[in-house]
């Protein structure tokens, strides 16, 4: 397994918080896959820290349900289940459902065109069938629109589900009669956006969100992807 540290870059945040973001994005990415043994010395040298505030970044961790502590065997990564994801995806979609009608009242010219240019990206990665590149394209595009409503709590919420959105949206992306229809509802988000057509927004947008979460479900269970935690 490569090295998936890397502390550069990290401005000047706590130790902590830097070796909590670090671990958090690694078992969230599956390079510390479930069942691995984080080793404290190991992981304490890695990141040149002492054991203390790697410690914290475990118990965090630990809240959150990424990892555990298991006697004579010490902190072993958990297993995301069914459950989790479906959490994930119900938290994100009422959060985006509840900022729409800021989304509407404050978009400008200038928001419109950064989200036209975004779907510019995406035809040429769809003519492609790039699943990488859409991947990243839809999340840009999602969070641009996002982030127009400049509701800073609610977004706060969305944000901290963006790793593990990512991760899975890029499964429901995978599948291409899902990735055809969610690419054309893309576009007719930004002409509802320019219309200020409130609840046609609102209603494609439940509608798409709802899409994704069982498409990206109904991938998980059929190949049977995810572990099962134990107590």
């Amino acid at each position: 397994m490569a090295d998936p540290f890397d502390l550069n870059n990290t401005e000047n945040k706590p130790i902590r918080d830097i070796a909590y973001e670090e671990l958090k994005h690694s078992i969230i990415t599956g390079e510390l896959p479930p069942g691995y043994r984080i080793v404290e010395t190991v992981y304490a040298n890695k990141l040149h820290i002492s054991r203390t505030p790697l410690r914290e970044a475990l118990r965090k961790l630990e809240l959150e349900g990424l990892v555990k502590y298991e006697l004579r065997k010490g902190v072993i990564v958990c297993a995301f289940t069914i459950s989790d994801i479906d959490e994930i995806f119900t938290i994100r979609n009422a959060m985006m459902l509840l900022i729409l009608p800021s989304v509407i009242e404050r978009a400008t010219e200038e928001d419109i065109r950064k989200l036209q240019d975004i779907l510019a990206e995406m035809d040429v990665a769809q003519a492609k069938q790039d699943c990488d590149a859409l991947a990243v394209y839809n999340r840009r595009f999602h969070g641009t629109l996002e982030h127009i409503s400049d509701k800073k709590r609610i977004l706060n919420v969305i944000d901290s589900q963006e790793e593990y959105i990512i991760r899975f949206s890029a499964i429901a992306i995978s599948n291409y009669a899902h990735r055809e229809q969610a690419h054309q509802e893309h576009h007719k988000m930004v002409e509802l956006l320019e219309q200020r057509d409130l609840p046609g927004l609102e209603k494609l947008m439940q509608s798409h969100l709802e899409e994704s979460r069982q498409t990206c479900l109904s991938a998980l269970k059929n190949n049977e992807i995810l572990e099962r935690k134990t107590d």
